[in-house]
């Protein structure tokens, strides 16, 4: 662990960013790359064809050679391994896939960055814990007890990076709200994406999570690249919103039409794949190691906030309502 001084430094370079297709991985090569300009590389799946751009490399993380190839033509001083399938129906229905994506990719990072000293920060996910007991609020010392594929692999990858590289920093992030690539992954562009195309969305009430502006993300991981701090640590918003209520918010702040929205239990979803309930993670480690805390609540004004199962259909008059408004207060950080 490291003094809060240590945390101001520049970050290594060059940097590797691993998973841009995903919303974390986008908005950070975006921000990375703009600011130190030619000394950010950022891997993507090789078959996503469509995402492309300065910096933008082809190679799977499960792929050695591949890996190796460019640890040897660039030298990376720092990885921030945002990588993971995340998807949680085909986690389930293929977990021989997850786990080549979600730990033999860490894998193969490890005996590149633990080998030669590489910094390396990694993102991992609140859906490590099933939250059904519905108290939320978990610490880094609750023991992982996932209920899909996906949060056993993250857990699974977790302890591959602990065993490995003890001077690594592991992430526990929740929703990361930003844009995405294509449009419509994560939680903003998909939600919005069925009201813009008047088809229904249907959340949960009893899903619960701490979901952060991808601003505030980017600039924590730069300190945490840039610092020594190791081990686990939570790091998700303020606000404790369920699934339905961020539906909620997006619903209303776009202008979309109230009906398309639906929320129900998680009991009344299918069994694949299974459903986390509260998970809301306590990030009192984090701020302590800092100094502050590094998220802007999402959404910033509490005004944005739902008070009830009706309040997307509340419009007052005179009151912002557009796409253009949900991104300039939802997927960027206006403070």
């Amino acid at each position: 662990m490291t003094d809060r001084h240590d945390l101001h430094v520049e970050t290594p370079l060059p940097l590797l960013i691993t998973g841009v297709a995903g919303v974390a991985g986008y908005n950070a090569l975006a921000y990375f790359a703009a600011k130190y300009p030619g000394q950010v590389v950022g891997i993507r799946q090789v078959d996503n064809f469509r995402l492309t751009g300065p910096g933008v490399v082809a190679c799977n993380a499960e792929d050695r050679e591949g890996l190796a190839r460019l640890f040897d033509e660039h030298r990376f001083a720092a990885v921030l391994d945002c990588a993971g399938n995340c998807a949680l129906k085909p986690c389930e229905l293929d977990p021989e896939l997850a786990w080549r994506v979600n730990v033999e990719g860490v894998q193969n990072l490890l005996t590149h960055t633990a080998a030669r000293g590489v910094r390396l920060v990694h993102l991992s996910c609140d859906l490590v814990y099933s939250g059904t007991d519905g108290r939320g609020g978990y610490v880094e010392t609750d023991p992982p007890d996932p209920v899909t594929v996906y949060g056993r692999t993250m857990a699974a990858a977790e302890e591959a990076i602990l065993a490995a590289d003890p001077t690594a920093c592991i992430l526990r992030i929740s929703l990361p709200m930003g844009v995405s690539f294509n449009g419509h992954a994560g939680a903003i562009d998909w939600i919005a994406s069925r009201f813009k195309k008047n088809r229904p969305a249907t959340l949960y009430f009893d899903e619960i999570r701490t979901p952060t502006y991808t601003d505030c993300l980017n600039r924590l991981c730069e300190r945490m690249l840039a610092g020594r701090l190791s081990g686990i640590f939570h790091a998700g918003g303020s606000r404790r919103l369920s699934l339905y209520q961020i539906a909620q918010i997006i619903n209303r702040v776009g202008g979309y039409e109230a009906d398309y929205l639906t929320g129900i239990p998680r009991i009344e979803a299918g069994p694949i794949p299974p459903r986390a309930g509260n998970v809301t993670m306590d990030c009192g480690k984090l701020i302590a190691a800092l100094g502050l805390d590094p998220f802007t609540p999402w959404p910033y004004c509490d005004s944005l906030v739902p008070t009830h199962l009706d309040w997307h259909r509340e419009r007052p008059p005179g009151e912002p309502r557009s796409p253009k408004y949900l991104h300039e207060v939802l997927c960027t950080n206006p403070t």
